[in-house]
C-alpha cells in the first residue's frame, strides 16, 4: 500500500486529475486534494474567520470537486482549487449576510414576535404553582373570544401564526394582534391578583 501511495506522489496533479476523471475513483481524488487541503483551508480560515466554518467548507469543497471534476476541463488545478475555494466562501459569507439582513428586517417589523420577559413572566414569583394555573385559567377565561383562542393555540397547542390564522380563518395579521393584546391582558389581569 505504501508503495502505491509513494508511486501516485510522483504523479503530477494533471495526472492524477486524468486518472481521476477517466475512473471515478475518489482515492485519487483524496490524494490530489491532500495535496492543497492546507491552503484550501487556509483560505477559507482568511475568508470565514472561523475554524468549525473553516473546516465544514473544506469538506464541502472536497465534496463539490467530486462532482464537479468529472465534468469540468481544468488545466491548471493548484489556481482553479484557489478560485473555487475562494468563491465557495464569497458565497457562504452573502448567504450569512443575507441571512442578517433577513432577521434585522423581521426584528423591525411592526409587530415582534417575541416580546420581552416583563411581559411574558409577569411579578409573581412567590406564588405555588397551582394558585399561578388558577390565576393564569380566571384570566384566560377573562378575555375575549379571539384573544383567548389565539393565545391558547399558539402557547399551549404550539401552533405558528400561519396555522392559526387558518384555523381560524383570521388574517395573520390580527393573529398576531390578538395574540400580543391577549399577553397584555393577561399581564394586567395576573399583576391584579398581587396587588
Amino acid at each position: 500500500m505504501a508503495i502505491k501511495w509513494f508511486k501516485n506522489k510522483e504523479k503530477s496533479d494533471e495526472q492524477l486529475l486524468s486518472e481521476f476523471q477517466q475512473t471515478g475513483n475518489i482515492d485519487i481524488l483524496g490524494l490530489l486534494f491532500e495535496r492543497y487541503m492546507h491552503l484550501v483551508y487556509g483560505v477559507c480560515l482568511k475568508y470565514l474567520k472561523n475554524r468549525e466554518d473553516a473546516q465544514d467548507a473544506v469538506m464541502e469543497l472536497y465534496e463539490k470537486l467530486g462532482k464537479e471534476l468529472l465534468s469540468k476541463e481544468v488545466n491548471n488545478f493548484k489556481p482553479w482549487l484557489y478560485v473555487v475555494t475562494k468563491n465557495h466562501c464569497l458565497m457562504q459569507l452573502r448567504s450569512q449576510q443575507t441571512q442578517l439582513r433577513k432577521q434585522k428586517d423581521f426584528e423591525k417589523s411592526e409587530l415582534p414576535f417575541m416580546e420581552s420577559d416583563a411581559l411574558m413572566h409577569p411579578n409573581g414569583d412567590n406564588w405555588e404553582p397551582e394558585e399561578m394555573d388558577k390565576r393564569l385559567q380566571a384570566c384566560l377565561n377573562k378575555l375575549r373570544e379571539h384573544q383567548r383562542a389565539c393565545i391558547e393555540l399558539f402557547y399551549f397547542k404550539e401552533l405558528c401564526y400561519q396555522e392559526i390564522s387558518d384555523n381560524l380563518n383570521i388574517d395573520i395579521k390580527k393573529v398576531k394582534s390578538y395574540i400580543q393584546n391577549g399577553k397584555r391582558n393577561l399581564k394586567l389581569c395576573i399583576e391584579s391578583y398581587s396587588e
